[in-house]
């Protein structure tokens, strides 16, 4: 509602406090912002194309793309791709070769991906057929004896434009002038007899540089200037010069010397991405009314509703007719089994530590120790906890955990407890145990089964590894996909257990082997080792957990490092997905 001042007390007011920073990528990779930066603006320039070599003259290769984007909505830090500039070539005698187009730079927030396009290829000719400069973010100049067939710019066409055309063969096409390639700010220059220049680049208004300037012509006489912003010179009876690096500049193309066709074309310079941080807010509110509403404990707290799937990592599983591991607890709200289910998590916006753990250690064959339990997986409130090793041959009983660990073989080995510590819902599952006078593992615990008993003595008997309890599908990002399942227990000179569903492993195969590992990030508890002679009998190590997060369309997600990652449900809600530790931002 309005208040005296002008200001306005509302649910929503996203500030950015970038304190203006100016920064310049030049290489591709996750480009980090201030703490503070919730917006930014952006000039993206793409990477401009090489220069065409011709039995007369080349043509100029065109600018990358040049866009410039307002208001991005940021997370802490973005995968940013800088386009390569394209080759020149060596002169291949009596043949064509166009210049290679640059590639595209983009700047991918979520879903969403702020692209300029690669420049095009400037023309090349010496015998039919007969190409011209080739299409981009600005097009490519023609080669002589092109007969007008420049490239087009702005391709794929955005608004306002990315580009102009380059310049076209209007002279004696033997005359020996190739056309200028295109610049973000003009087009390359016709061929008229004499040298062409690349099209002019354009300004950056954030940082005041001029970038994506058109490659100049090659020619017979005068080299063709390159386009101010990068664009290399077009060669005078000799080499084409490159454009500059992380400029997006097309290539120049080679002039003819007389007589000779030996001479290069010039590559495009590489793309780059300026970024300046914004210091902005959408509104204000009266200092007063926030004073005393704080001093009441009444200020409102706005808070987001949201959905979670914590895995924890699985268990490590035995050696030598080793327990399978029990799979990592598993706590999950609004997603999968109906009876699995909590209650949403309520957050308010600012930034979570996310926890994603790691497997356990498999027990080796040699020295002789017991396998290790899986870590902790947590945000806010929610701990699911790592599953419980499987016990070893002949004194190892399983140990509890999200989902217990299997007993070992070798005789009467217990399983471990799952749910440990308990919640509500129960985040797992109970191990299996080895059967009196067994040379075979339980199965570790999954998220809706228990593990299966080893059973059976070498040799008549048959041993055989119980089967991993299965884990619990789960439609969060969309796709019906299984988590938290559990190890499968090895057997001796016989038949192992199968692991889990939801990326528990297999007990080691006969006659001998070692415990297949749990499946990264999906919580899955190792397969126990065989114990037939022979160095390979290791238990299998546990797969870490993940933590995935869903809120509605009208929140923002940001994480870090980038290895973690933030999507669109088809249907408009959030997602952010932690495959490590990290931070949430919730805005």
């Amino acid at each position: 509602m309005p208040n005296n001042n002008g200001g306005i007390i509302g649910k929503t007011n996203k500030s950015s406090f970038g304190k203006c920073t100016v920064t310049t990528v030049t290489a591709t990779g996750c480009t980090s912002f201030q703490p503070g930066t919730r917006l930014i603006d952006a000039t993206v320039v793409a990477g401009g194309g090489g220069g065409g070599v011709n039995g007369n003259s080349g043509g100029g290769g065109g600018a990358g793309g040049f866009r410039n984007f307002t208001n991005i909505s940021v997370p802490g830090n973005i995968p940013v791709t800088i386009g390569g500039g394209g080759a020149g070539f060596p002169a291949p005698g009596c043949q064509t070769s166009n210049g290679t187009p640059g590639d595209d730079t983009k700047i991918t927030v979520g879903s969403t991906e702020y692209v300029s396009t690669g420049g095009g290829g400037g023309g090349g000719h010496c015998a039919s057929p007969i190409p011209g400069g080739e299409d981009g973010g600005s097009g490519g100049g023609a080669g002589s004896n092109d007969h007008n067939s420049a490239g087009c710019g702005n391709t794929p066409p955005t608004t306002p434009p990315q580009g102009n055309p380059g310049g076209n063969t209007t002279a004696n096409p033997n005359a020996g002038y190739g056309g200028g390639g295109g610049g973000a700010n003009a087009a390359g220059a016709n061929t008229s007899g004499s040298a062409t220049a690349g099209g002019a680049g354009s300004p950056s208004p954030l940082n005041s540089t001029t970038y994506a300037g058109g490659g100049g012509g090659g020619s017979t006489g005068s080299a063709g200037t390159g386009g101010t912003g990068g664009g290399g010179a077009g060669g005078s009876q000799g080499n084409g010069t490159a454009g500059s690096a992380n400029t997006g500049g097309g290539g120049g193309g080679s002039g003819r010397t007389p007589g000779v066709r030996n001479n290069n074309s010039g590559a495009g310079g590489s793309g780059i991405v300026v970024v300046k941080e914004l210091s902005k807010a959408s509104g204000m509110w009266s200092m007063q009314s926030q004073y005393s509403a704080r001093r009441s404990n009444t200020w409102p707290e706005f808070l987001n509703t949201i959905d979670y799937l914590v895995v924890a990592g699985g268990g490590g599983a035995g050696h030598d007719d080793g327990g399978g591991g029990g799979a990592g607890g598993y706590r999950a709200s609004g997603y999968g089994p109906s009876p699995l289910q909590g209650s949403a998590l309520k957050l308010a916006p600012g930034d979570y530590t996310v926890t994603v753990g790691a497997g356990g250690n498999g027990a080796p064959n040699s020295p002789i120790v017991q396998a290790t339990d899986g870590s902790n997986s947590t945000i806010d409130s929610i701990t699911s906890e790592g599953g419980g090793f499987g016990g070893r041959s002949p004194q190892g009983p399983g140990n509890p955990g999200g989902s217990g660990g299997a007993g070992g073989g070798g005789g009467a080995q217990a399983g471990g407890s799952g749910n440990a510590p308990p919640t509500d819902p129960p985040q797992g599952q109970n191990g299996g145990a080895s059967t009196p006078g067994s040379n075979a593992g339980g199965g570790g615990g999954g998220a809706t089964a228990a593990g299966g008993n080893g059973s059976g003595a070498a040799p008549s008997s048959s041993p055989t590894g119980g089967n991993g309890g299965d884990g619990a599908p789960n439609t969060i990002l969309g796709p019906d996909t299984s988590y938290a399942g559990g190890g499968g227990g090895g057997a001796f000179f016989n038949t192992p257990g199968t692991g889990g569903a939801g990326g528990g492993g297999a007990g080691a195969p006969s006659p001998v082997g070692n415990g297949t590992p749990g499946t990264a990030n999906t919580g899955g508890g190792g397969g126990g080792g065989s114990s037939s002679p022979g160095p390979n009998r290791d238990g299998g190590n546990g797969g870490s957990g993940i933590v995935i997060v869903r809120g509605p369309s009208a929140i923002t997600f940001a994480v870090t490092p980038c290895t973690n990652s933030i999507s669109t449900h088809p249907g408009g809600d959030k997602l952010a997905t932690f495959t490590v530790t990290g931070t949430l931002t919730v805005s």
